[in-house]
Order: C-alpha cells, then structure tokens, then sequence
C-alpha cells in the first residue's frame, strides 16, 4: 500500500476513535448524571450505561495498543506486552457483545406484540434481571479472556525454553496458535450472544414491519406520526443488526489473522473495526428521547458559541 493511503487511513482511525470517544463519553455522562439525580437507573440505561463504558474504555485499548505498536515495533511482538493488550481486548470485546445482545433482547420485549406465554413470562422477570445479567456478563467475559491469556501465555513461555515449537518460527507457532485454538473459541464464545442477538432483534423487525403493514392497511398514510415513528425505529434496528454483523466478522477475521501487524492492510482493517464502534452510539442517541434532547442542546450551545 502506497504511504499516502497508510497515512489517509491512519487519520481515518483517529477521527472514528475521537468520533466515538465523545459519543460513548456522553452516553456514559449524561445516564450517570441521572443516576446520581435519581438514585436509580430503568433497565434500559443500566445497559446502555454498560455498553457505553465498555465501549468506551475498548476504544483506549485499541488507541493505546497501536501507540505502543507502532513506537516498539521490535519489542511488541515478543515481549508480555501484547498479550496484556489481548486479555483487556478480549475482556471489553465480549462484554460489549453480550450488552449489545442484552440491549436487543430488552428493546424486543417491550416493543414487539407478541402473545406467545414465554414470550409474556420474560416481558414480565427480564427487567428485574438485568442487574445479574450484565454482572454475569462481565463475569463470563473475564472468564474467557482469562483462560485465552493463559494458554497464550503458556505457549509463549513454552516457546522460551524451546520445548514446544520443534523447528518452527515463532511467527509460524503463533500463527498455529491462532487458527486451531484461539479461532475456534473465539467464535464459539461470540457466537453464543450473538445468537441472541440475531433471534430478538429479528423478532422485533419482523414485529414492527407488521405493525407498519397493519397501520397502512388501516389508512395511516407514511406521514402519520406513529408510522413514522416505527418506521425510524425499523431503520435503526436494520442499521444497528448490519453494524453487529460487521463488529462478529471483524472479530473472527481478527482471530484468523488474516491482517497481521505487518499487513499492509492493516490501518484500513482498523478503521474498519472503529467504524462499527464508533457509528452506534449515534444510532443510540438519535433513538432515546432523553439522550437526543441533551445532544440537541449541546449542538445549539456550539452554534451559538462559534456564532458569537
């Protein structure tokens, strides 16, 4: 790759992290102002808090990780460091998977009209739940990463002391390591919320686009309130499913190791992974009444800064 497109890609990277930097800050201030004001949060905004602060701190890592690449390029690859770097990675990737599901499972239950008993039962013990259910999530995010960090680190220090890679390279093992063990935990341990993901969220599509075909066959034209309101909903479920996706194939490719450090596909792989981190939380603000109204006034107070 020419050092332009390196370069052009490398300022793409930081304006997606700064970009959601201050949408997941601002997700993360302004429920925490709330909680402070109100003493509690509804079960929606203790997982939108989650997914903003998991976000968040996913988006240091990843800056930080780079920094630190790209300063100590020799030192990186065999030193501790990278896997240190792994094991938060790993930690905040999965947590932010399992909110992100949580997030659609929530959203599915109190909007979709459906009157199957099971789906009735969880309408009514989710909410209560969700305080477990994130804490379980981090709990088994933690696990995970754990036991990802402790086989690499075995392996490495196996590798040290030459007792496990014969007459392979480093490079060569490592990349063994990747596709046989890391690969396929990896996509089992994402697969799981993601599943939930994909089922709730296609529930709640499917739900809203009867609702919709219902209210036109009534004689709501498109520019009835209520149309208009589920059809911006439906966009945002479609826009929110394909940047889920992105995020899933991001992270097993990531796993295979198709764009290793050294590619020189790197830097726009990255801007790739920031792109799906980066774009929902706006998705999130524009969707929540709350969180929109505080935006819109942040935005009048700038325009009416730069016009004085």
């Amino acid at each position: 790759m020419q050092p332009a497109f390196a370069t052009l890609f490398t300022w793409l990277v930081v304006l997606l992290f700064l970009l959601g930097f201050l949408a997941n800050g601002f997700i993360v201030v302004v429920l925490t102002r709330d909680w402070r004001r109100l003493g509690r949060l509804p079960p929606s905004d203790m997982i939108l808090i989650s997914l903003g602060v998991s976000r968040f701190c996913l988006q240091w890592v990843g800056v930080v990780h780079n920094l630190y690449f790209s300063l100590h390029l020799g030192e990186f690859h065999r030193g501790p460091v990278r896997q240190l770097f792994n094991l938060h990675w790993n930690i905040l990737n999965v947590a932010t998977f399992w909110f992100s599901a949580w997030l659609s499972v929530l959203f599915c239950l109190k909007i979709a009209n459906f009157t199957h008993p099971t789906f009735l039962w969880l309408k009514w013990r989710f909410p209560g739940s969700v305080p477990w259910l994130l804490l379980g999530s981090l709990l088994v995010s933690c696990i995970v990463a754990l036991s990802l960090f402790w086989v690499n680190h075995t392996a490495y220090q196996g590798f040290c002391i030459r007792k496990l890679y014969g007459n392979m390279t480093y490079k060569e093992w490592n990349r063994r390591l990747e596709i046989f063990y890391f690969l396929p935990m990896k996509s089992v341990t994402l697969s799981i919320p993601c599943s939930v993901f994909l089922v709730s969220t296609a529930l709640l599509i499917n739900s809203l686009r009867r609702h919709i075909q219902t209210m036109r066959q009534n004689g709501h034209g498109l520019q009835d309130p209520s149309t208009q309101a589920h059809t911006r909903a439906l966009k945002s479920l479609i826009s929110f499913l394909v940047l889920y996706a992105l995020s899933f194939a991001s992270m097993i490719i990531n796993g295979a190791g198709f764009f290793t450090l050294q590619s020189d596909w790197y830097w726009p792989w990255q801007a790739l992974i920031y792109l799906c981190t980066c774009l929902h939380p706006f998705i999130l603000i524009r969707s929540n009444f709350r969180l929109r109204g505080v935006f819109r006034q942040l935005l009048l107070l700038a325009r009416g800064f730069w016009a004085a």
